[in-house]
């Protein structure tokens, strides 16, 4: 019997909202997306036919009788829901906010998943009434390409939660990674520090933007996409990641603030995509190429990497 819920509900359409929406939709989950506003979900509704279309270029498993609806009458958008994925701003006063009005209007046996990338599942459940039927359910941008999740229980919630959730992931394809309660989480403790490093890298100018992306994509990323850290040990030696860390560990950056190198960029307005410059510029239409270019690679990695077995 399917462990996925009938019904869900993403609270919150943003960045995530339509990609995760679409991935249960596909599976087979009637699924309704709540925003407060109604241009978001405007936004939304566009965004999911795109959405739609990659999950079926990456051949992503399909079931009858899915569906999602876009909404902006938050009962309407609970009413039956088994699961309730919240994926507003990370903003612990937001959420916290969020899950007591949520808990107002729906039954005691309703799951609540957070999508928080990083703010502690503990600290959220101290607005609730019910802390144990909160456990964090953190997806991969983009959401609908990544089939990762990490599923992260707080102090206070519920064993049987975990499996039961852990179940859902499975029951779409995805890969459940359960950890314990720690601020940011594993992907993301792992990806800042190397962005921590390659930051500093390019304060000190030992190498240039695209260098160091070449170097990362090519040398890091396209090992470590077949062959994860734990495995790549065993495959180099641990008697050589002795000798080299015994050296190179006291090199690496250990800073705790925000790089200069990115704070000068934010003071001079350069933001990224969303402003058209930030550790590269772009000119007219770059933005929107690289946006294709970045998915297209994705759906071909994800492709090949789901034809190779676990290494």
């Amino acid at each position: 019997m399917s462990s996925l819920p009938r019904i869900a509900t993403v609270v919150g359409s943003g960045t995530m909202g339509p990609g995760i929406a679409a991935t249960l939709a596909r599976a087979g989950v009637t699924v309704r997306l709540y925003d407060i506003s109604t241009e978001a979900i405007e936004r939304a509704e566009a965004a999911y036919g795109v959405v739609q279309g990659v999950l079926a270029a990456v051949d992503s498993p399909s079931a009858p009788g899915g569906s999602v609806t876009f909404g902006t009458d938050l009962d309407a958008s609970l009413e039956g829901s088994e699961l309730i994925i919240e994926a507003v701003p990370e903003r612990l006063d937001l959420k916290q906010k969020v899950l007591a009005d949520l808990e107002a209007r729906i039954g005691d046996e309703v799951i609540i998943a957070t999508n928080t990338s990083g703010i502690p599942i503990t600290t959220m459940g101290k607005s609730m009434t019910l802390p144990g039927r909160l456990i964090g359910m953190h997806w991969s941008n983009p959401p609908h390409l990544i089939p990762m999740i990490e599923v992260i229980p707080g102090e206070d919630t519920d064993p049987a939660l975990v499996e039961k959730l852990i179940g859902i992931v499975k029951a779409f394809d995805y890969v459940p990674v359960l950890e314990k309660e720690i601020p940011g989480f594993v992907e993301n403790r792992v990806l800042y520090a190397i962005l921590r490093e390659c930051m500093a890298l390019l304060d000190e100018g030992i190498v240039t933007p695209e260098g160091l992306d070449a170097c990362v994509k090519w040398g890091i990323g396209y090992k470590l996409s077949v062959v994860g850290p734990t495995r790549l040990l065993d495959m180099a030696g641990l008697d050589i990641y002795q000798a080299v860390s015994g050296y190179l560990n006291k090199e690496l950056d250990a800073s705790t603030e925000t790089p200069k190198l990115i704070l000068d960029k934010i003071a001079e307005g350069k933001l990224g995509f969303k402003s058209g410059a930030g550790m590269y510029e772009y000119g007219p239409g770059d933005v929107d190429a690289k946006r294709k270019e970045i998915i297209t690679g994705l759906i071909a990695a994800r492709k090949t990497l789901s034809s190779i077995p676990e290494v």
